[in-house]
């Protein structure tokens, strides 16, 4: 007899059949080929216009007559993206919004990067996010970004992207030697290597040119991207470039049950949120919403971040063209905050509180809080809030569990889901468990994906 009166986590495997045990493989193989592509938000960006547009959505213009079913997207600098499909109730009744960030820890390269020192070209950078430095070390690097030149007819965007393809060279940024390293190596892992030590490495090749200079490596770099790109030193002062690892999104195990790659945290939400309004089978009750922003791991400040006015607006837009008062709108809403919790790791089993953390392959989580210490920076959802996704999702069949970030005195960490509350909405925290967060090469379960791609599609066709 099932004893029903006690909760567990449970392996996720034990209640999927073989066709959803495919499904799940098969649905894998897109996101990895959409972690390849999105290593930074204005890839991320581009490739869901694309995916959208290919699915029927079309750019929402204000004023724009709102019909149940319209598919919509709405692009923010093209660095975050709204998508939505107007439900029967137009506005009336609110919004299922999943809120998500494509932005991932990375880095970033300075305004003033190029220089030479002792037969080398380097760039200096500056880390984004939280990382620990030494994991960024002696790992292959991609350059993406753009470089905004200013011109006489205005702006002129170019888009600058080496290390991802065939026959591309990559780029490092170099560690100590093991045999001179004892001091190094006597340092705490934080002080072992230093941000102003994060160099890239990007040429040693002298120029032949007749300019007279004494960096000659340094103008033979310049040369090269004044050939490729048609820029010069000085077009670095309105460029956005980024080193990310230059790796390929991979199968892990024998079992091939994982996928390893660089920026799970938080695309390994952002694509489920998406894919899963995509995908919808049925014009939902409510106006079903993803909205996939940029700058939360530095906060969600600036124009571009969650705390940008640009939800806001949109959202104003729409009840106006529904004739709905924006405030009843917002009250009657509901808000996933899609971010990631860490999956217990039998590994370091001291930081996790085994009855409360994730585990890998038990689903798609629901984080009441997140915060650190003493719950501060969470917008702790209510308990109504978790008794309805409870629902949604047991009537639906997802397979879920419950997350946190580890001992409560031991660390914690932040989501989008405080920014959502603070504007009336009801919101939690739903997301995937991840290994090794943050790290160049994190780890995610292919079940706990397609758990969230299911809970995703389940919340937009949810009705009060």
């Amino acid at each position: 007899m099932e004893n029903k009166l006690f909760y567990d986590k449970k392996t996720g495997w034990d209640r999927m059949d073989d066709a959803e045990q495919t499904a799940m493989m098969d649905y894998a193989e897109g996101y990895k080929a959409f972690l390849d592509e999105a290593k930074t938000e204005r890839d991320a960006v581009r490739r869901l216009q694309q995916m959208a547009e290919a699915k029927g959505f079309c750019a929402y213009e204000r004023g724009t007559e709102l019909h149940a079913g319209d598919k919509y997207y709405k692009i923010n600098r093209n660095k975050g993206i709204i998508l939505f499909v107007v439900g029967k109730d137009g506005m009336k009744s609110g919004i299922n919004l999943a809120a998500a960030h494509l932005d991932a820890p990375r880095i970033d390269i300075r305004t003033i990067p190029l220089y030479e020192d002792n037969g080398m070209a380097l760039f200096k950078t500056h880390y984004y996010g939280g990382i620990k430095k030494y994991q960024w070390t002696t790992i292959p690097l991609e350059l993406r970004g753009v470089v905004c030149r200013a011109t006489d007819d205005g702006v002129e965007t170019i888009d600058v992207r080496i290390g991802d393809k065939p026959g591309d060279p990559v780029f490092v940024i170099t560690d100590l030697l093991i045999h001179l390293a004892t001091e190094q190596m006597g340092k705490s892992m934080m002080k072992g290597i230093e941000a102003e030590a994060m160099n890239v490495l990007v040429g040693s090749k002298p120029s032949q040119s007749e300019i007279e200079t004494s960096d000659k490596i340094k103008l033979w770099v310049m040369e090269f991207l004044n050939r490729e790109y048609g820029i010069t030193e000085e077009d670095f002062l309105s460029a956005e470039l980024s080193c990310v690892p230059a790796f390929k999104a991979s199968d892990v195990g024998f079992d091939r049950s994982f996928v390893g790659g660089y920026g799970h945290d938080d695309r390994v939400c952002s694509y489920p949120a998406a894919t899963a309004l995509f995908d919808l089978k049925e014009v939902p009750q409510k106006t079903a919403m993803a909205i996939l922003v940029d700058k939360e791991e530095i906060g969600s400040d600036g124009v571009t971040g969650m705390q940008s006015r640009f939800f806001d607006t949109l959202v104003a837009d729409l009840c106006r063209a529904d004739d709905t008062l924006f405030d009843e709108c917002i009250e009657r809403s509901t808000c996933l905050s899609a971010d990631v919790c860490n999956a217990f790791d039998p590994n370091y089993p001291q930081v996790s509180e085994k009855r409360n953390d994730a585990r890998a392959n038990c689903g798609v989580a629901l984080v009441k809080y997140t915060g650190s210490r003493g719950k501060s920076g969470s917008s702790d959802a209510t308990a109504e809030l978790m008794a309805k996704m409870r629902s949604c999702f047991n009537k639906n069949r997802v397979i879920w569990q419950t997350g946190q970030l580890g001992k409560v005195d031991q660390g914690g960490g932040g989501t989008v889901a405080m920014f959502m509350a603070n504007r009336n909405i009801d919101t939690v925290d739903c997301g995937v468990p991840v290994l090794s967060m943050h790290a160049p090469f994190e780890v995610i379960a292919k079940l706990d994906l397609y758990a969230a791609y299911n809970g995703f599609q389940a919340f937009y066709g949810m009705k009060e």
